[in-house]
């Protein structure tokens, strides 16, 4: 059964609380966001161990990419919270792009070969992730693309969110 098509995400709004300026809040929208990714958690940490990487650059590109929708359908067919394509979810041993377990992991594998690919240069990877890695090769980095300019900033946004959050939760059990 495919769920119905939905919108992905919309970008973050600047962060900040200007009733307390010395905490950082997620702003309106953003925090749904981050609480839907929060929700798989368990799963983002085991793959993210599993293949390597930071478990908050998977929570990043998961919240830019579907918002945490695990139904998320976009216009070019890119499908479930990591939003891959039918070719991508195939090379990535993906069956069933709809189960989260596999649409996670698929993900966190197809970051791991980007990082790899790209020596860890982290706005490479994600522009890959976003316009395809022979785009970043052919460009030497971030590609003139506006939309894949606009996702590099919008998956940092998220990166620093969650690594923040992830911060004040450390201080708040020690």
């Amino acid at each position: 059964v495919t769920p119905p098509v939905q919108k992905t995400a919309a970008s973050p709004q600047p962060a900040g609380n200007k009733s307390d300026p010395g905490r950082s809040v997620a702003p309106r929208g953003k925090a749904a966001v981050v609480d839907r990714i929060n929700t798989y958690e368990p799963l983002i940490l085991e793959a993210a161990e599993k293949h390597g990487l930071d478990p908050n650059l998977l929570k990043a590109v998961m919240a830019s990419e579907s918002g945490g929708d695990s139904h998320a359908h976009s216009s070019k067919n890119a499908k479930g919270l990591m939003q891959l394509v039918d070719s991508t979810a195939h090379d990535m041993g993906v069956n069933n792009v709809w189960d989260a377990r596999q649409n996670i992991f698929g993900g966190a594998k197809y970051l791991q070969q980007l990082m790899e690919r790209f020596k860890a240069k982290l706005e490479d990877v994600i522009a890959s992730y976003n316009a395809g890695p022979a785009n970043v090769e052919k460009h030497g980095g971030i590609p003139p693309f506006r939309e894949t300019e606009n996702y590099v900033k919008k998956v940092m946004q998220y990166l620093h969110s969650f690594e923040q959050q992830e911060t004040n939760t450390n201080d708040q059990e020690g």
